[in-house]
């Protein structure tokens, strides 16, 4: 099997395992091996020596990343299921996010490094070319496992990189089959992947082989890995979250924009790095907007992801079901008040009831950090300007939406939101080819488009005397 291949043994050599967890159980229905940091000097060198043959013909490249995305295609009848079961989204998100893997990996075949002239007054023919970095090393949660997978190879591949990849132990299983079925189009050892628990990834960030650490995930974890990057001068790309605000304008109509802001709010059990996790409204029609936003949270059908019904699924893990419902018991003990929900369920699995949470202390932690699950505090407000410094008033500056009739009023207010991306009346929708970066705790360099594509490369420059 492909994966055995990308997770080599010494004959004789009994693997450790750790189990994977079912969220909508809380129950173990597989393991994945407990790979050690001692065993990275050997997957780095071999990435190293896989990245002189990949480096070197644009054409292989292409029709080998071509070739996968099918492969990617072809297969999500057998990644969906595992992807669901072991991350707990319904099946349909699951297999969208399946349908964004393959075309990545199209989208970045499309991109090529040209050389371009430099011209700069002096009688010396000079030209800027591009070259890949070497082994890259990717490191993903377990909230968008095989998206955010591909969000960093395919470039790093497509560039002329080889990737070592390292899933969270949380979503080991659907990232290993991935590999196993990009496998059957890519070169042995161009892309390897990695599974265990830590010091693993530490080590693989800190590895001295590594010449670029993509890393999405937390703010103090993406602080150490650029620390442990430091150590060999390694170029580093954090994604480290955020706590996107959305600002309701005087004249929104609340009716029409309610599905599309809940939905924003709590897809994959609001467990999005860009998802709205801030609702400032009006004072006027706040209690319109809590009372919208309430009912949609009451009505969404809260299940295992592989029930056909299930619009909303359990949190990943039992940690971050615990993060959640800590918010919430702080924000109802500071004097805020359950519209919706406000506990966790009783059933098995790590389910939390979809909550909306009114009259919330603005300093209370479940506004001014991120929590990351299916709990949305609105707070009202008396004028734009107080809204504006509140949404830009957090350590984090990801992403942002403005909700309003008016759409020249709502993009000036969108152009004073201090974050990397501003949506009018939607949120948290990316094309392909657009650049993807927050500012402040929220990240550092950017992947997506043209842009995600030459940070995985460096210039060389080449001067040339018009005469010998």
């Amino acid at each position: 099997m492909a994966t055995d291949q990308l997770h080599r043994a010494t004959p004789g050599t009994v693997r450790k395992r750790f189990a994977v967890l079912d969220p909508a159980t809380g129950e173990a229905f597989g393991d994945a091996p407990d790979q050690q940091p001692d065993e990275l000097d050997a997957v780095v060198g071999r990435a190293h020596e896989a990245w002189r043959g990949w480096r070197a013909d644009h054409d292989a490249r292409t029709t080998a990343l071509l070739a996968a995305a099918d492969a990617v295609e072809a297969a999500g009848p057998e990644l969906a299921p595992l992807l669901t079961r072991e991350q707990g989204k319904p099946l349909a998100e699951s297999y969208a996010e399946i349908a964004r893997t393959a075309a990545r990996l199209r989208y970045f075949t499309e991109l090529d490094a040209e050389p371009r002239p430099l011209v700069d007054g002096r009688p010396v023919r000079s030209e800027i070319r591009w070259r890949p970095l070497g082994p890259v090393a990717a490191i993903v949660p377990w909230n968008f496992p095989l998206q955010l997978a591909s969000a960093k190879l395919a470039p790093a591949l497509a560039a002329g990189n080889t990737v070592v990849l390292k899933p969270s132990p949380f979503t080991p299983l659907a990232t290993r089959l991935l590999a196993s079925v990009l496998a059957t189009a890519l070169p042995e050892d161009v892309l390897t992947v990695v599974t265990g628990r830590e010091p693993l990834g530490a080590r693989l960030a800190s590895h001295p082989g590594i010449r670029h650490v993509t890393f999405t995930g937390s703010v103090p974890t993406g602080r150490a890995v650029a620390a442990g990057a430091a150590a060999s001068l390694g170029r580093v790309t954090l994604e480290l979250g955020g706590n996107d605000a959305a600002v309701l304008m005087p004249d929104v109509d609340v009716e029409r924009i309610a599905d599309r802001l809940f939905h924003a709010a709590f897809r994959n059990c609001g467990q999005v790095c860009m998802a709205v996790k801030r609702v400032y409204a009006p004072a006027r029609i706040y209690s319109d907007v809590v009372e919208a936003l309430a009912q949609r949270a009451k009505s969404v059908v809260v299940g295992a992801g592989l029930d056909p019904g299930t619009e909303l699924g359990p949190l990943n893990n039992a940690p971050q079901l615990a993060r959640v419902e800590r918010y919430t018991t702080r924000a109802l003990a500071d004097g805020a008040r359950a519209a919706a929900g406000g506990h966790r369920l009783d059933r098995p699995g790590y389910f939390h009831a979809p909550t909306v949470l009114a009259d919330v202390p603005p300093e209370s932690p479940v506004v001014t950090e991120e929590q990351f699950g299916p709990v949305l505090p609105v707070l009202p407000y008396r004028s734009l300007d107080e809204a504006v410094e509140a949404a830009n008033g957090t350590g984090f500056g990801l992403g942002g939406s403005v909700w309003g009739t008016d759409l020249d009023r709502a993009e000036a207010v969108a152009d004073r939101l201090e974050c990397g991306t501003a949506w009018i009346n939607h949120h948290a929708e990316l094309s392909l080819a657009q650049p993807f970066a927050g500012i402040k705790d929220s990240g550092l360099g950017v992947a997506g488009g043209p842009w995600g594509f030459y940070g995985n490369l460096r210039p060389f420059v080449v001067h040339c005397p018009e005469e010998p």
